[in-house]
């Protein structure tokens, strides 16, 4: 039972940190733009964060938690691996947010499971998913890649589209039109707050639905309503402290953002995190954002983004799985090591 609380409540830490990294993605934008202040937009995000997993179904959490297969191990190991996930995720999560990098919380998770489970069960207990490919079909962690490794690829080229069709539709239109895109910023912010809680809150439940059929607290995979209740209010406390250093890299580093930049980077960004969430694929709003965000220099003018800083943060996704799995593993060994030793 100490075991379930202190997994309980490093999901409430991964959550927490999750929150206030991304809702600085969410942000930066309206506030870098003079859209919106910084209160009133993360007081936007968080209202809609909250509200997201409680209206959109648990697909996300259904694919996270089933990956790994944790039923053949003892209840401590079982406990143990979900223990280091997390502690592997909330590490990297920890260490760039200091540096004021975006990364990514569903990586870093994705990645400590990987490693974590490597260690423990073996590669027999992850379910990889690629025979499943072979029939055409995306399961277990074939998914989550697909997931996490395709929607910046999106976003990149949504938010190109966008900001194109942008340009077009409103050419021959004067200074006269800025209200109007000021007032799409409210809509734009909160849908993309509405997306990100809808998709990113559902991983910190999958953990805790799989500690609890480890524990053999429930007999099949499900996620309970207080656990549904507990994620949402961790991420969205994340989401109203915000992660300044990261607003100041996202909103003022790349480029020079204009109010246009921000609509266009929000309507895109959520719209590839709600075709994600529908097909329960989970996606890192962290990446989406940046990648979508990126697209929108581009299709202004590739020479204004300050590709040096583009370069350090694509250099920072590559290295978030693979340390996050060392993590994983490492951690996994200093929990079983530790508890074997209080047994």
């Amino acid at each position: 039972m100490l075991l379930i609380i202190l997994t309980v409540v490093s999901v409430f830490l991964y959550d927490f940190t999750n929150g206030f990294h991304d809702s600085a993605d969410m942000v930066a934008t309206a506030i870098a733009s003079r859209a919106m202040a910084a209160p009133t937009a993360i007081t936007i995000v968080t209202v809609f964060t909250f509200l997201g997993p409680l209206m959109v179904g648990l697909y996300v959490a259904d694919t996270i938690g089933t990956f790994v297969d944790i039923s053949s191990v003892s209840l401590r190991d079982a406990q143990s691996l979900v223990i280091a996930s997390l502690l592997a995720a909330i590490t990297y999560n920890l260490i760039t947010w200091k540096f004021g990098l975006p990364s990514s919380s569903s990586n870093s998770l994705a990645g400590g499971l990987v490693g974590a489970g490597l260690f423990v069960v073996g590669e027999h207990g992850i379910n990889w998913g690629f025979e499943a490919i072979k029939h055409g079909e995306l399961v277990g962690l074939s998914k989550v890649i697909v997931g996490l490794f395709a929607s910046p690829f999106l976003g990149f080229i949504v938010g190109f589209i966008i900001m194109k069709l942008i340009f077009f539709l409103f050419r021959r239109l004067s200074i006269k039109v800025k209200p109007l895109f000021v007032i799409s910023q409210y809509f734009s912010v909160a849908w993309l707050g509405f997306s990100h809680g809808a998709n990113d809150a559902q991983k910190g439940m999958a953990i805790i639905g799989m500690i609890l059929l480890a524990s053999h607290e429930t007999s099949e995979f499900s996620v309970p309503l207080w656990v549904i209740l507990m994620c949402t209010s961790a991420i969205t406390l994340g989401t109203m402290f915000g992660g300044w250093s990261i607003i100041k890299t996202l909103g003022f580093e790349l480029y020079h953002l204009k109010l246009i930049h921000s609509v266009a980077n929000q309507l895109g960004s959520a719209l590839v995190n709600t075709l994600a969430t529908a097909i329960g694929a989970p996606t890192s709003t962290t990446q989406v954002v940046v990648a979508t965000l990126i697209g929108n220099g581009v299709a202004e003018k590739p020479s204004h983004v300050s590709w040096s800083k583009v370069s350090h943060i694509i250099l920072g996704w590559f290295v978030n799985v693979p340390v996050s799995m060392i993590f994983g593993a490492l951690y996994s060994f200093i929990i079983i090591y530790i508890l074997g030793v209080l047994s």
